[in-house]
């Protein structure tokens, strides 16, 4: 594993014959073996002009019908048989199983859309009938109210223009039959109409105001509401309705009340006057209501028997449809060779696979019985592979955090192996507590031991990102647990487990401590707690935070004499990584070593001790003079001038030696007549662009291959070399890197901030919330415990884990991207994407 990580797999551009009659069988057989990334070599023509576009177009509508299929099944609330993961990695479908696949959704796409109309067109009608219930009943105590308004309508002398809401006197209630009788009478008799319907709720004040100005108020309308739900049919959407009933003089005005009726969306029904015939009418709908209702029913149960059939075969008739149209998507990247009746495929793949890939294909010529089997030659080609690195499910997440900045350069050295250990190593660094240790690998444990359940759950994006860098969140607690074992830090409490080395005596007011002994593992208990812990632990970290820093880039330079090597561009040793490496560890090494010095140095007084800071900021200043207070040992002065020197030579040696030393080059090959031939092609024995494999195909004298593929050579033409040009690259790369020094060597100081940050947020909760409560005395006390309890430990998820836990992932994340990746890593290269059914179907899923 090491070895793929370290450096992309070694990759073959491939040529592939496949005889037209086992083109489908074969292409399938490879996407199942996921090992070819194919080229496309037909890009100039248009995507509807390809050869199977015919079938991609019959398999999108199939897909079509699929999609809208479990649509109807999801909407009906059918449960879906779950496909067994083995068959998404099943045999091709012959052209016989596809056609009665597309016969099979054809008949019940048409039996559940023919069902659909139905159910709709009755539920259209059951609506009908149940409005018109409702305002047959309605009107029926509208009518029975008329009787006492009827005074009130006829009061007037029957003129056209007479206000129907105009105030009336009081009436007397009569017997119930004769009022309605007296009052449908006197509807009549007064030449009054009325119009009945029901409306949306919502549009009841709109529609009464447009009704008043209209006709100006000579109407008068009643309404109620329906308390049942109403069900829209189209939207299935509960809707809330009320009946009303619009009284008003002559067929103008009715007119005018159905076209406004009409345009705010109300329904009218007809309603007679006469109230034996709406009696009549209302029993009628309620048997007509009685029986569309079992008509509905029936309607429906078989509507869900037709949907629970294709429930049943749902997944894989899908799968089956999304691999038929991935391979003939595939099949229109090949080319069509009319000699040899064949179809010409180019890809690349992993070298390693090669025989793998063989063997798929003389499987399908058995299974087949073909009687011309694919060919596959390899070929040598200068186009630059892809890069491919295989990774296992645990160091896949590490992978993605490099690719995330950049895919690696062909064969060049990857990030992905070292992150393994230095990615979770700064976040402990930052994070590092052994309680919050313990919560995190708890936590990252859980989703690993249960990782086969966890893995088919759909709970949003958050927890996809989070269950797949769970390995990563394993190591980030792991890490946690032992920083948190060196600060001794839990909960931002102490452990004292192998007692303190100091002893304390109280002189005055104060208690001083005596160093008797070296704690053995970690920061010595005696320290929390003291007066001077933060001069302590921020001196600590900051210094240790500088170590890791010039350490991580000083590794991050020196991977590059392995590009180097691997590249054979051994100049670049000379000129780019010594003098880069001998500035950065004259200074900032030398910090280091002086750090260390002086941790390994006993300061009777530490107040007297030389500050390194000062230090390094006179070694520039005042080269060669050091004050007596400042110095660490004998012969610094003379040192810290030399190797201010040194690194002052380091500028001019990346500046001009490299331009330089490939101008002299240039005028060397110029004079011998090579000048068309690149650095590359000098150091590559496949420049000249010959191919090789069964038989010989040279390219010909017009650049054409003998075969029919799409081989692409590299050109003849004279290189450019501009030396002004290379000049100005130069310097922008040692500028760059001479201030890149300073400023990542500072950036790492980040990792002293965030761990000092987490620790005194830690403390201040644990302090506020526990520590009162520990305080507290009586029978307060148990519920004080549960209340605070529960208090501090959802702020130290929220806060301390989550919050801060983020914050140092990304600080980890900026240090590797950064810092340490831009001093090696150019992320160049293109990503190795293979034609596979199982990324295919994942996407589809996702």
């Amino acid at each position: 594993m090491a070895g793929n990580l370290f450096r992309s797999e070694e990759m073959s551009l491939v040529q592939l014959y496949i005889p037209l009659e086992i083109a489908q069988p074969t292409v399938s057989e490879l996407g199942e073996l996921g090992h070819v990334e194919f080229r496309d070599l037909n890009p100039n023509v248009n995507a509807f002009q390809r050869a199977f576009v015919n079938e991609i177009r019959r398999l999108d509508e199939m897909e079509r019908k699929l999609r809208f299929l479990e649509g109807q099944i999801h909407k009906a609330e059918v449960p879906v048989r779950s496909m067994d993961s083995s068959l998404y990695y099943g045999r091709s479908r012959t052209q016989q199983e596809i056609d009665e696949l597309e016969e099979r959704l054809n008949d019940h796409d048409a039996r559940v859309q023919q069902m659909n109309t139905s159910l709709e067109t009755l539920n259209k009608r059951y609506l009908e009938l149940t409005e018109l219930r409702h305002v047959l009943r309605e009107t029926a105590i509208f009518f029975d109210e008329a009787n006492t308004r009827t005074d009130d309508i006829l009061g007037g002398t029957h003129r056209e223009d007479t206000h129907l809401l105009a105030p009336g006197g009081t009436l007397e209630q009569p017997d119930d039959n004769e009022a309605v009788e007296r009052g449908e009478g006197a509807l009549r008799s007064a030449n009054l109409g009325f119009v009945a319907g029901v409306i949306p709720r919502g549009r009841m004040g709109t529609f009464e105001r447009i009704l008043f100005r209209a006709l100006r108020g000579n109407l008068y309308m009643n309404y109620a509401e329906i308390d049942e739900p109403i069900v829209d049919p189209i939207t299935d959407e509960v809707v809330q309705k009320n009946v009303f009933i619009i009284f008003a003089h002559g067929a103008q005005l009715l007119a005018k009340i159905k076209k406004i009726c009409e345009s705010m969306g109300a329904t009218v029904y007809p309603v007679d006057e006469r109230s034996e015939k709406r009696r009549n009418d209302a029993q009628e709908v309620l048997g007509r209501l009685e029986d569309l209702k079992h008509v509905l029913d029936s309607t429906r149960n078989q509507r869900r028997i037709e949907l629970a059939k294709v429930a049943e075969n749902l997944e894989s008739w899908s799968t089956v449809v999304k691999k038929e149209k991935a391979i003939y998507h595939t099949m229109n990247q090949f080319n069509y060779d009319q000699n040899r009746k064949a179809l010409i495929a180019e890809g690349w793949c992993p070298t390693l696979s090669i025989n793998a890939i063989q063997y798929a294909l003389r499987g399908v010529t058995e299974r087949t019985g073909a009687t011309v089997p694919p060919i596959l030659n390899e070929m040598r080609t200068v186009l630059e592979p892809p890069t491919f690195h295989r990774t296992n499910k645990f160091t896949v997440g590490f992978q993605e955090i490099v690719d995330a900045y950049g895919v690696a350069a062909y064969r060049e050295v990857n990030p992905g192996l070292f992150t393994v250990i230095t990615f979770p190593f700064l976040f402990a660094v930052m994070f590092g507590d052994f309680g919050h240790g313990i919560f995190v690998t708890a936590f990252a444990t859980w989703m690993v031991s249960q990782e086969k359940k966890l893995e088919k759950k759909r709970w949003g994006e958050i927890w996809s990102t989070f269950f797949g860098g769970r390995y990563i969140i394993l190591l980030m607690g792991i890490f946690s647990i032992y920083t948190g074992l060196i600060y001794n830090d839990i909960f931002s409490k102490a452990m004292n487990l192998f007692g303190s080395g100091w002893e304390f005596h109280k002189h005055g007011e104060k208690w001083y401590g005596e160093k008797k002994w070296t704690y053995v593992f970690g920061v010595d208990p005696a320290w929390h707690g003291s007066d001077n812990v933060l001069l302590f632990t921020n001196s600590y970290k900051m210094k240790m935070a500088i170590i890791f820093g010039v350490m991580h880039m000083s590794f991050g330079i020196c991977l590059n004499v392995c590009n180097f090597i691997y590249f054979n561009k051994r100049l670049n040793i000379y000129t780019d990584f010594l003098p880069q490496i001998i500035f950065l560890l004259s200074i900032f090494g030398y910090l280091v070593i002086l750090i260390i010095y002086k941790w390994a140095t006993y300061w009777p007084d530490a107040s007297l001790a030389p500050g390194l800071l000062n230090t390094l900021i006179y070694m520039f200043l005042s080269p060669g003079n050091i004050g007596q207070k400042d110095l660490l040992y004998k012969g610094q002065a003379g040192l810290q001038g030399f190797l201010l020197f040194v690194a002052f030579v380091c500028v001019p040696w990346m500046l001009f030696a490299k331009p330089y030393f490939l101008k002299k080059e240039h005028e060397k090959r110029g004079g011998l007549g090579y000048a068309g031939l690149s650095d590359e092609n000098l150091n590559d024995p496949t420049a000249a662009g010959f191919t090789s494999g069964p038989g010989d195909n040279r390219p010909s004298e017009d650049g054409a291959s003998s075969g029919a593929g799409h081989v692409e050579v590299a050109s003849s033409g004279h290189e450019h070399f501009d030396f002004g040009e290379i000049m100005i690259h130069q310097m922008i790369h040692t500028i760059e890197f001479c201030l890149g020094a300073i400023s990542n060597t500072a950036s790492y100081l980040r990792l002293w901030a965030l761990s000092l940050a987490h620790a005194q947020l830690s403390e201040v909760l644990w302090t506020m919330i526990m520590g009162n409560v520990l305080l507290m005395e009586g029978a307060v006390l148990p519920i004080a415990l549960v209340c605070g309890f529960a208090m501090w430990f959802v702020l130290t998820v929220g806060i301390l884990l989550v919050m801060e836990g983020l914050s140092a992932f990304l600080h980890a994340l900026r240090l590797h991207w950064v810092e340490f990746q831009n001093k090696f890593y150019a992320g160049s290269g293109q990503k190795f994407q293979p034609f596979a059914f199982q990324t295919i179907l994942a996407d589809t899923e996702e």
